[in-house]
């Protein structure tokens, strides 16, 4: 019977203890922090020797974290990183066993429920959700949102998990989330290491949480190094809360309350983090904890040793300072604890950690042994005296340790040595495979998305409405009045971004909402891309629906590093244990010059997936993909036109309750001659270059997608294809940009290769960025002139008598 290892740590409160109680929760908490340690050197072992891949781990900081999880309370949230493994087994977070199952990459969600396999280790995330995507209580937890390796992302999405209390405190209409607050009285705690407070993210989620005054909680674990750089290369005045005093509140101006405290001083940690938390959770300000003199015994990871980068006196001051030294030192100085004792207590400790490592081993090794074994078995039987599968038996039977990879791929070797042998035995281990393969999908490859009950892809279709009455307005108009009725239906939506809030955006979609629904739900930002994207995340892993605005899809450069990393492989690092249904809403394409004209469509294809990608060609169009998003539980990212706010449209008489689906293409002109794909702004270009194609005896097809992700769910551009057995993409991204994909779906995905009777094109912008001015657009974009020309040499090539040279 495995010991229990989710006892959590107990805050200490001197005054209402006595001598016995107060040493029971020391000694607790020297256990807690011994344990981890012997993880850790247990952990690097497992790496050293094979058993694991890469290994990181926290030690060095167990006491600071001690101290900071007898101040987490059910409800608060963490946002850190890989060295936080003695805060997680004090929370109950994460249990020993399945630390080590996380380092040997067990898929199995019962076994690593951070992450099911899929992180390497020390990256805790616990899960939110049930099983149909429905949130759990999260206040009656101890939450933490989904790690990520890199070092200072976290902090984006941290300024968001604190910005929610704020707004769960102060917006009472939102009383009714009684899974996600009480009464925002939750602290969200952030964790870095003193090198990564280097990072640009960094100090834009400091400036950030100091303008909002939100509750968070940021320790930093200062150890003097970045791997092998120490802090006169990283840091000016080689201290951070030093550098962040002017951040300092006082009588006169809000401010952070900053505290300094050294890593190895248990009693003074203990403190330090019970006041700095009273103020966060009481207060709403936000606290800097600067925890300095750390260690870092085994150095930075398993990757190299700190011996070939500190020298003998630094090494010796970290031998003398181990926190774990120090407290023990104090704990016998103090008659807390006899020496007796604290070595009884440490030997049962090693002996459960070994236990915990044994057991997470033989749970991996166990199912895979299963698979093994049968594989060996239909090898055996299907052999028939052939050398060479004997000796993949010989092989496979002779690595005790084998892993999933190495029984597929003899197995499959084995069908590839027999391709003109038939069997029985041969079938069934056809089978089997296939088996394996489908059920290694599920291991491996699935939760991109969520897909849980509340999936936009099970958004039922609801068309827009119109009368004789229905008035032409601005495209601008029409999202004005989406998001007007959508705001007033769920009190959950929340609306930011740079010059969102007082002026309504700078294209007007949210003119005069601030003033409707107040500062709180629809407010500005300052120019702080990062940290916009991770206030969405943040506030949509609280239960709020946010709208993160980035005002040009060029500037969605200055996130992409959150959103790839941390937005878009959310569901698919947690299989489905957390989501962020954060909507970004932008705007691209045509317009003037280098920054204002962007349609970097490949970057996001190649980054975000695990977002659905909307690219409405109007308006209408973009307003219908929002009712769908809002009725839902998944990301996405909305790039609207930017050269159509003042185009006329037709306002639907269901402004906020028309849906259109994701994924469905649209025909929005018939033909049969050649089909034109293309999406966005780029589809007015097309409809234009379609009556003169007309008038010179070309009918083509345009087919737009309406998202690129989920893309053409119902392959309407192959049956396209089947009538006009020709196809051009036209696109705005740069040449074999997103066009290449939209290439790769149809022909490949949609098998519309077979369907083709002359080599597929496209059209797509030059390969740079466009050049200020209409003539800079004009001969770095897809022009109507352009759109005539291909399509007509298209046929030209096809019937050379009937289409004849242009020039």
């Amino acid at each position: 019977m495995m010991p229990n290892n989710k006892l959590t740590t107990n805050p200490i409160d001197a005054s209402a203890l006595s001598f016995e109680d107060f040493k029971t929760i020391v000694i607790n908490d020297y256990k807690i922090a011994y344990e981890s340690r012997q993880a850790s050197l247990l952990g690097r072992k497992e790496v050293l020797t094979g058993k694991a891949k890469f290994g990181i781990f926290g030690d060095g900081k167990e006491l600071p974290q001690i101290a900071m999880a007898k101040a987490f309370k059910n409800g608060d949230w963490r946002s850190g990183y890989y060295r936080d493994q003695t805060f997680a087994f004090a929370t109950g977070i994460c249990t020993i066993k399945e630390f080590f199952a996380q380092l040997y990459a067990n898929p199995d969600l019962e076994a690593d429920p951070a992450s099911a396999g899929r992180q390497m280790n020390c990256h805790f995330a616990t899960r939110s959700l049930n099983e149909d995507g429905s949130w759990k209580d999260l206040t009656a937890m101890k939450n933490s949102s989904s790690d990520i390796a890199p070092t200072g992302g976290q902090m984006a999405r941290l300024v968001g998990l604190a910005y929610a209390s704020k707004l769960y405190r102060k917006n009472p209409e939102l009383a009714y989330l009684k899974n996600f607050s009480v009464n925002g009285n939750e602290v969200a705690f952030g964790t870095i290491g003193n090198a990564s407070t280097s990072e640009g993210v960094f100090f834009e989620a400091i400036n950030a949480a100091g303008v909002l005054q939100i509750p968070m909680a940021m320790s930093v674990w200062d150890d003097g190094y970045g791997i092998s750089v120490p802090a006169r290369y990283q840091t000016t005045k080689e201290d951070i809360s030093e550098i962040l005093k002017g951040f300092q509140r006082d009588e006169n101006s809000a401010g952070y309350e900053i505290f300094k405290v050294r890593g190895w001083d248990y009693p003074a940690l203990c403190e330090t983090y019970q006041r700095a938390i009273d103020v966060c959770r009481e207060e709403h300000v936000p606290v800097l904890i600067h925890v300095t003199e750390v260690t870092q015994p085994q150095g930075h990871s398993t990757s190299g040793s700190h011996e070939r980068y500190k020298d003998k006196q630094r090494l010796d001051w970290e031998k003398e300072y181990d926190c774990i030294l120090q407290m023990r030192k104090w704990m016998v100085e103090s008659a807390i604890c006899t020496e007796e004792i604290l070595v009884e207590l440490e030997t049962e400790a090693k002996q459960l950690v070994r236990l915990a490592q044994k057991e997470a081993w033989n749970e991996f090794l166990g199912s895979i042994k299963i698979e093994k074994d049968l594989a060996v078995g239909m090898l055996t039987a299907m052999a028939d005296g052939d050398a060479q599968i004997h000796k993949l038996i010989s092989q496979l039977t002779g690595t005790p340790d084998a892993l999933r990879k190495e029984v597929l791929s003899a197995v499959r070797k084995a069908l590839r040595m027999t391709i003109n042998k038939s069997s029985a035995a041969r079938t069934t281990m056809v089978n089997w495979l296939n088996e394996q393969l489908e059920a290694n999908k599920e291991r491996y490859n699935s939760k991109l998305f969520t897909d849980g009950k509340e999936s936009p892809l099970l958004v039922e279709e609801n068309p827009a409405v119109y009368t004789e009455q229905s008035k032409m307005v601005d495209g601008r108009e029409i999202l004005n009045a989406c998001f007007d009725s959508n705001f007033s239906r769920d009190p959950r939506l929340v609306a930011f971004g740079e010059d969102l809030g007082n002026i309504g955006d700078v294209n007007q979609g949210f003119a005069g909402l601030q003033a409707k629904f107040g500062e709180l739900r629809i407010t500005d930002t300052g120019i702080r891309e990062m940290t916009i994207v991770g206030q969405g995340i943040g506030l949509a892993l609280r239960g709020l629906r946010p709208i993160a605005e980035i005002q040009y899809l060029d500037y969605l450069l200055f996130a992409l590093n959150i959103l790839s990393d941390d937005l878009a492989s959310l569901s698919y690092r947690t299989k489905a244990g957390q989501k962020a249904p954060v909507i970004i809403r932008t705007r691209g394409h045509r317009l003037e010059g280098v920054w204002h004209s962007g349609s970097p469509i490949s970057m996001i294809l190649g980054s975000l997936r695990g977002l659905h990608i909307c690219v409405p060609r109007n308006m209408t169009q973009a307003a219908g993909m929002y009712n769908t998003l809002f009725r839902s539980d998944e990301p996405a990212l909305v790039i609207e036109c930017l050269n159509g706010y003042r185009l006329k449209e037709k306002l639907p008489e269901n402004i906020g309750e028309y849906t259109l689906p994701l994924g469905k293409a649209e025909v929005i002109k018939q033909g049969t001659d050649l089909t034109v794909v293309s999406y966005g702004s780029t589809l007015r270009i097309i409809e234009e270059a379609a009556e003169e194609l007309q008038k010179l005896g070309i009918s083509i097809e345009i087919v737009d997608p309406q998202t690129l992700l989920p893309f053409d769910t119902d392959k309407i551009c192959a049956t396209s294809l089947q009538k006009t057995s020709k196809l051009l993409v036209v696109d705005e991204d740069v040449p074999g940009g997103g066009c290449a994909y939209i290439m790769q779906q149809i022909l490949e995905d949609q098998g519309g290769y077979f369907m083709l009777d002359a080599q597929p094109k496209t059209l797509s912008a030059k390969a740079h960025r466009p050049p200020y001015g209409s003539d800079g657009d004009y001969f770095t974009k897809p022009s109507v002139d352009d759109v005539v020309e291909t399509v007509y040499q298209m046929m030209h090539e096809h019937n050379k008598v009937k289409y004849p040279a242009i020039f």
